[in-house]
Formats: structure tokens, sequence, C-alpha cells
């Protein structure tokens, strides 16, 4: 079996254990040097081209992990006023962020404009809403090329199934609402989903959606979406998205339709899981181990309020078990529940999980938990929410977010 950690000296020398007594349990830890690495592989995906990646803020809004993405060279998407504010925090300026908005209201409409922030719309209605707040503005549309692919059903964001962006059929009419406010179309942009792991999903979905692109004149920039994976079941021997693969076929295919299109454009993606999943895990600690009837149960104080994923989608994230400061490698597997401390039957970290015999106290990692982990945290159980750390460059480790207290519960009644 194959140890990620070990691997790739994800803690640089600092102690699993040592870190949980410094900043308490549970708690997110995110690796420098990872980071730094996907986001380089994501910038040079397509080198032959005008091109840039802009980071999904959804996935991870941390607002030091945030600078370290723009300091790589990346733009971002923001996908509410929210994410715009923290972006800017961290110093992204307004021409580095692409809002891509969903059924928002004029309200948050008209913050991205007053902020100069190019925004894309996915419906005539919103595009109607924009072009009355925004009369001669410049705006983007999101489209649905009638691919998808993801993971879950939940994340798959293109095809008959989804509630995201302008069907094709609907041209015509984006075209006269263009025409009636006088707006210049900039870019148009496509997700069809998150979690693909072969690249050829991609591709297929980016000539579709080139189809639709050619259907408009001057744009600026064509932006194919995201949902680059990253591989969940390291310890199964699953493989890595073959990004040079990749590169290889979308340049062909992208630099064929530049012939075509005749006309200076650059092209997007949209990057979130792939840069920061594997950049970060959870720490906890294990509190019981019981039977109930023939199911053995490793109890953890990682719940699904510190890790939703599980829950929401069956996900999967493999574990490590640290004792005494010490991975726990051997081959005397146990086949075991992992389960959080939330009041809920459904609070289930891993089932009928293949793991090393653990004992109490022992420390769990869980491993590719830097994308959609803390950002989708909650205070369920009026618990508080984890400190985040980064092992920087230097081995060194710097608290970024600090754990929550009890009176942060009652703040803000």
């Amino acid at each position: 079996m194959d140890y990620f950690t070990k691997e790739v000296d994800f803690y640089c020398g600092n102690s699993p254990e040592e870190l949980l007594k410094r900043f308490g349990s549970p708690l997110y830890v995110y690796n420098e040097k990872i980071l730094r690495q996907k986001c380089r592989d994501m910038k040079n995906l397509l080198p032959a081209v005008d091109f840039k990646a802009n980071f999904s803020t959804k996935a991870n809004s941390n607002l030091r992990l945030l600078q370290i993405i723009r300091e790589e060279g990346l733009n971002a998407d923001a996908m509410s006023p929210g994410e715009i504010f923290v972006l800017m925090k961290a110093g992204f300026r307004p021409e580095e962020i692409f809002y891509v908005s969903n059924n928002v209201s004029e309200e948050e409409m008209l913050f991205a404009i007053q902020k100069r922030i190019l925004t894309s719309v996915d419906s005539l209605s919103q595009l109607e809403m924009y072009g009355s707040l925004n009369p001669g503005g410049k705006i983007a549309v999101r489209f649905n090329p009638g691919v998808g692919a993801g993971h879950h059903e939940k994340v798959i964001t293109g095809g008959k199934k989804t509630k995201f962006g302008v069907n094709p059929q609907n041209i015509g009419e984006v075209k006269a609402i263009l025409k009636k406010y006088n707006l210049y179309l900039a870019g148009i942009n496509q997700h069809i989903g998150s979690l693909f792991m072969e690249g050829h999903v991609f591709v297929e979905g980016v000539k579709a959606f080139l189809n639709i692109a050619k259907e408009f004149d001057g744009l600026e920039f064509v932006d194919m979406g995201g949902g680059f994976g990253i591989p969940y079941k390291k310890q199964q021997g699953e493989k890595n998205l073959p990004l040079e693969d990749l590169k290889i076929e979308l340049t062909e295919v992208v630099q064929n339709w530049l012939k075509d299109y005749g006309q200076k454009v650059s092209f997007k993606t949209e990057p979130g899981r792939y840069v920061v999943a594997e950049a970060g895990v959870i720490l906890g600690r294990v509190h019981t181990v019981k039977y109930n009837a023939e199911t053995k149960y490793i109890g953890t104080d990682i719940g699904f309020n510190i890790l939703k994923r599980p829950v929401m989608y069956d996900s999967y994230h493999e574990l490590e078990v640290y004792r005494n400061g010490k991975l726990v490698e051997g081959t005397g597997m146990e086949k075991v529940h992992v389960v959080g401390n939330i009041c809920e039957t459904g609070d289930v970290l891993a089932r009928n999980r293949d793991l090393v015999p653990v004992k109490e106290g022992d420390v769990l990692a869980v491993l590719d938990a830097g994308a959609y982990g803390f950002c989708m945290s909650s205070n369920y159980n009026n618990r508080l929410r984890p400190a985040e750390v980064l092992i920087n460059s230097q081995g060194e480790v710097e608290l970024i977010r600090k754990r929550e207290n009890l009176e942060d519960l009652v703040r803000n009644f």
C-alpha cells in the first residue's frame, strides 16, 4: 500500500500529533509546495495559445491560499459577492476576476457591475436583467453544450439534467437581447461537470462548445470550464488525470478552431479541485472504538460539519492513521465504519473501509481534503469550525485561520 503523505513528504518533518496539540482537533493542514505545483500544472495547460487558468474560488476561499494562487499567475472565478470581496482582499484586481452568476438578484449583479468585474449570465432572463442594469456594458454568456460529466449526478453541470446554461437553440434570442441593450459579448463560458479523470470527455465537451462559439463574431475569450479531477483512490492505484495527453489533444482542437474563426481569441479554464484538493488534509482524533452487532465503528471528531463531501456526494477519501507521532503501516487490515460526532446516522466518513487496527487516541488523517472541505463546513450541532494551517515552502507552520471559540457561535445575535 502506498502512503501519499509519506511519498510527498506532506508534513515536511512536522508531526501530525504535535500539530493537533498546538492548533486543536480537528485541523485542516495545507502544503504550499504542492499547491504551487498544481497551479503551475494548470497555468501551463495550453502553452501554444493565448491561455489563462482561472481558479474556481468556491473550491477553497482561504485568504492566504488565494494569495499564493495569485502569486502563481492564476486569475479567479467568483460565484458570489462574498467571493468577489475575499478575492479583492487577497489582491486580485477587478480585471483578474470573472463573476460566474447563477439565478442572482439585481443587488448581486449591481455589486459586480459597480466593482467593474466582468459578469457571466446563464439564462435569457438574467441577460435581460443585466442589460437593464448596465446598457452598453460588457457581458459573457454561459451556454450548455449538451455534454455533461462528473463523479456524482449532483456535480454534472452540462447536458439535459442541469440547471446551468443557455441552450444553443436560444442563440438567436441571445443576439436579440444583446442588440436591444447594446451589450458587447466579450466571451462565452461553459462547465460540463466536476471530477473527470479522462481527458477525452473534456475535449468532446470543448468541441461541442466551440461549435457554439463560432456563432458569435468578435469574442475576446472562450472559457472552456473546469472539472479536472484528482485520484482520490491513490492507495488502490488510481492514476492521475493524463494532463500531457490532454494538452496535446486539446491544443490541436483549439488551434484548428482558431484557424477557422480567423480572429484573435484567448482561452480560459476554471480549475478548482485540481489546484487545491491534494494540497490539503484533515487531521482528527479517534475517541471511540466499538462494535454494534457485527460492525466495528471508529468514532472520530471529524463529523460532516467538518467534511461534507462524503454525506453529500458519497465521496471517497483515503485515510491514514498515526500513533505516537508515527504513521501506522501494516497489512493486518480490518473492515470498519469510520464515523463522526454529529447526531445523525448519516454522519459516516468511510463505510466498510479496510483500515489498519485503530486505537482510541490515534490521529486520523483524511487525504485530498483541500477542495470543498472547509468552505463547506458548518456549525451544525453548534460545533466549532477548525483552524487551518499552512506548511510553507520552508517547512514552517503558519496559522492561516483561527479555530472558532464558543463566543463565535453567538457573535451575530
